[in-house]
């Protein structure tokens, strides 16, 4: 399951991660992020301690949804040492794609 990120603890699991991190913005009312959804979840279960995979509800945390300039979702930002090293627009991509994406900064 992924992880649930705010402003709270988004630079602790995400910016401080000494292991990659993807974080996918979503928001309840968006199908194409429901669709997604699942898909993040079982690359979150599949990628054990190499890599962490969290979700920001853009309705909860704007603030972070400014800060990365998220202005379509679901907003896929992929995190290495705190710096945003990639990025997917859209549910349009397999969860291999997206574990290969995290493996490369890994």
């Amino acid at each position: 399951m992924a992880l649930t990120l705010n402003e709270t603890n988004f630079q602790s699991e995400v910016l401080d991660s000494n292991v990659p991190v993807l974080v996918d913005f979503w928001a309840e009312w968006c199908g194409p992020c429901k669709m997604i959804g699942p898909v993040i979840d079982q690359l979150a279960d599949d990628l054990g301690g190499q890599a962490k995979v969290g979700k920001v509800n853009v309705d909860d945390a704007r603030e972070l949804a400014a800060r990365y300039n998220v202005r379509s979702i679901p907003f896929l930002l992929f995190f290495k040492n705190g710096e945003v090293k990639d990025q997917v627009v859209g549910a349009g991509v397999t969860k291999d794609q997206l574990k290969a994406k995290l493996m490369a900064l890994a």
